[in-house]
């Protein structure tokens, strides 16, 4: 159990939570596959994860306004605090058995998490066999980003035996007023991010303008319909290896140019065409360090780079995609279009509630598709004693974008997670057969 405090969401926590709408919720996922050797095992998973769930302090955070006219510096922000009236079952649901487990994610994450309560829900899915289940985590972004969600999903697995990690002292919870003693402090630093905030805004400027003389593909716009489809693939990543092996770059480079050929193959496919093709593309950077004033809220920024669809050259679509990721490396990720995020820091709490809907709608303006990597533990997870063999995260769909992909590595395979407009991506199995076509293209192009 945790005591009962409460403190302001970080910035960007406060960003993603003014920029949700029914139409574009604004939650992460995952779709955990576990095979099985009884048809009750789905049930028995759903029993454990609510008695759980209890018991993981984080999951019974719920996020609650501050109108406080009183409270200045938090005056239309939000806090993150323990749910008094918290119950499990309102969050982990049964479901019936299903026949296709991403046609029945797809259907779920197109639902909002109700905001009055704690943002997340687990749902389980008995395969229709017996022979398998699937549960399909939500979190929504304002309480966990990527590596916040995996920790709290992890604490309703079963036990590892792992050797337990030193205490740390604990951090003082932040308080809704500063310390007098250090105002003067305050001020000067409130003074340099500001400094800090031009520095990024012009850096976001032009390199924002470097990117918006590309042509991406109208597969990729749509007008918010509100609908979800969702899929997966997984491949070997001794494959990735042996790309990366024989043209070097990294894993993260050959699959950004997995999805960049596969794009192209999509396009052609579908009759939209990939000649002349470049799609603004943002790469999220996790910027999170260890004791910081907000160790449970977003710390991202970005990169952002075209990728190569139009090149009919699968070799020379990596190459292209490796060149453009050593130089957003070299800027670092505090420069560039992508680094907009970070500006989120900047901003007063009533800034963010005012401008949220705004922002939204201006995610078309700095990127087409997001590609994000997901980190996973390599060690095997389990529930109920069945082991987790297949995890499909899944990224928030921006306004005005029609598709998002999230890759997550684990147990020796890659899977990619796509989450699409239903609607203007109806075809969303055929883009991950492309994926999986495209790994065996790099692979026998490197042969050659």
């Amino acid at each position: 159990m945790t005591s009962e405090t409460s403190d302001l969401l970080a910035p960007l926590d406060l960003a993603f939570w003014n920029m949700d709408s029914d139409l574009h919720p604004m939650h992460l996922g995952a779709l955990g596959v576990f095979p099985s050797r009884s048809p009750t095992a789905g049930a028995h998973a759903a029993d454990l994860l609510a008695a759980r769930a209890a018991a993981v302090p984080g999951l019974r955070m719920r996020i609650r306004d501050v109108w406080q006219p009183l409270l200045p510096l938090a005056f239309g922000g939000a806090t993150r605090e323990t749910a008094p009236d918290f119950d499990p079952l309102d969050h982990v649901r049964l479901h019936a058995p299903a026949s296709d487990f991403h046609a029945e994610a797809g259907r779920l994450m197109e639902r909002s998490l109700e905001r009055g309560r704690p943002p997340w829900e687990a749902h389980v899915l008995p395969g229709e066999d017996g022979t398998s289940f699937a549960v399909l985590f939500k979190f929504h972004h304002a309480l966990a980003d990527g590596l916040r969600a995996l920790t709290l999903a992890a604490g309703v697995m079963d036990p590892l035996d792992l050797p337990k990690p030193r205490p740390r002292p604990e951090q003082p919870v932040t308080g809704l007023f500063p310390d007098v003693r250090k105002l003067p402090g305050l001020v000067r630093d409130a003074l340099s991010d500001v400094g800090r905030a031009l520095d990024i805004g012009v850096s976001v400027a032009r390199s924002g303008l470097n990117t918006l003389n590309t042509r991406s593909s109208a597969a990729l716009v749509a007008e918010p319909t509100g609908t979800r489809r969702t899929a997966g693939v997984a491949i070997d990543l001794d494959e990735v290896h042996r790309v990366r092996k024989t043209v070097g770059g990294t894993v993260n480079d050959v699959l950004i140019a997995v999805v960049a050929g596969a794009l192209r193959s999509w396009l052609d496919e579908r009759g939209d065409g990939s000649e002349g093709v470049a799609p603004r593309a943002l790469i999220p950077v996790s910027k999170r360090r260890p004791r910081t004033a907000h160790p449970q809220g977003n710390r991202l920024s970005g990169y952002l780079m075209r990728l190569p669809v139009d090149d009919p050259d699968p070799l020379r679509r990596l190459d292209s995609v490796r060149r453009a990721m050593d130089r957003n490396k070299d800027a670092g990720p505090g420069r560039g279009a992508g680094a907009v995020a970070l500006l989120a820091d900047h901003v007063p709490p009533l800034g963010h509630r005012l401008g949220g809907p705004l922002v939204k709608q201006a995610a078309r303006l700095w990127f087409d598709i997001l590609v994000t990597s997901v980190p996973l533990p390599s060690l095997g997870l389990r529930l109920g004693g069945n082991p987790l063999t297949e995890v499909y995260p899944f990224a928030p769909l921006a306004q005005g974008q029609s598709l998002a992909v999230a890759i997550s590595t684990y147990r020796g395979q890659v899977h990619f997670g796509l989450v699409a407009d239903a609607e203007a991506v109806p075809d969303l199995d055929r883009f991950a057969a492309a994926l999986s076509a495209e790994v065996e293209t790099l692979v026998a192009a490197c042969t050659l």
